[in-house]
């Protein structure tokens, strides 16, 4: 399947979803399963997955880099150091 097709549609089904995030079918049942994951049910049997919802998904948890955590870190010493 073809990325392009995936990336203009809303609505993915399991197949799309799995090609899209590189996620196999049986790790994505699973999050399913538990409620992991956004999903919707209309029919009580077939999958479907918004795109929107999964994006946000997937960029959830954010890890900072080292930069990012020492310009913070030396930003915290100087507001400590000028208010002590």
């Amino acid at each position: 399947m073809s990325e392009n097709i995936t990336l203009t549609k809303e609505v993915l089904t399991l197949n799309e979803l799995a090609a899209y995030t590189g996620f196999s079918k049986s790790h994505i049942y699973k999050l399913t399963h538990k409620n992991e994951i956004p999903h919707y049910k209309p029919s009580g049997k077939c999958i479907f997955f918004n795109l929107k919802e999964i994006n946000e998904w997937l960029m959830r948890n954010r890890t900072a880099a080292n930069s990012e955590i020492e310009q913070q870190a030396g930003e915290y010493l100087m507001n400590r150091k000028n208010k002590g």
